[in-house]
């Protein structure tokens, strides 16, 4: 399963247009967006039209740019395009859990209701999780004066092991990977990063 994502393209043309080139290659199976393609909407569209063309699955959740609404009425329209946020994806042996939305709180009581749901029933399954905001505590929520992560994200990685977490909204910590415990944590960025499991 190799796969394309990204997050925090905020409408930029020039690079957007590197994304779909990058993922209309053979070796993509989908692309993933962890929110915020565009400029709180003005963008969105756009976006998604330019992936959709491609006939592979785009999966996004809505980061502090959009809302669960907005992305979910523009995806509507496309065949190939899905809001997941709140969802789950089974494919190709895994599961990937999505989150969207907030980007600035460090709790969250709704994310913990949900993940208790997803824990009953997919632990110990091969895990993706997709959030906006990162975890709490790694290197992808460092920003200068402090962190920027959310514990309740970091609470669930360190209790159910994902293979992989991916989030964006700090856009200094763009192209950042680190591990915590058996999860590699990645924060695309605009430019994206090509994802290869097995």
């Amino acid at each position: 399963m190799k796969f394309l994502t990204f997050a925090d393209l905020h409408s930029d043309k020039k690079v957007l247009k590197d994304l779909v080139e990058r993922a209309r290659e053979d070796d993509i199976d989908f692309v993933i967006c962890a929110g915020d393609p565009s400029i709180f909407d003005r963008g969105l569209r756009d976006v998604m039209a330019a992936f959709d063309a491609l006939g592979k699955p785009f999966y996004i959740i809505p980061g502090n740019h959009e809302t669960d609404e907005s992305v979910s009425k523009v995806s509507a329209e496309f065949s190939n395009c899905m809001n997941f946020h709140k969802k789950v994806i089974e494919r190709d042996g895994y599961v990937i859990f999505g989150y969207g939305e907030g980007g600035f709180s460090a709790e969250d009581p709704e994310f913990r209701k949900l993940a208790r749901e997803w824990y009953g029933k997919y632990n110990g399954q091969k895990i993706i999780l997709v959030t906006h905001q990162p975890p709490y505590g790694c290197k992808l929520d460092e920003v200068e004066g402090g962190r920027a992560g959310n514990d309740d994200f970091m609470k669930f990685i360190k209790r159910i092991e994902p293979k992989l977490a991916i989030s964006g909204h700090i856009h200094e910590t763009a192209g950042v990977v680190d591990k915590v415990g058996k999860t590699r944590l990645v924060n695309p960025g605009w430019d994206g990063m090509v994802i290869e499991l097995k």
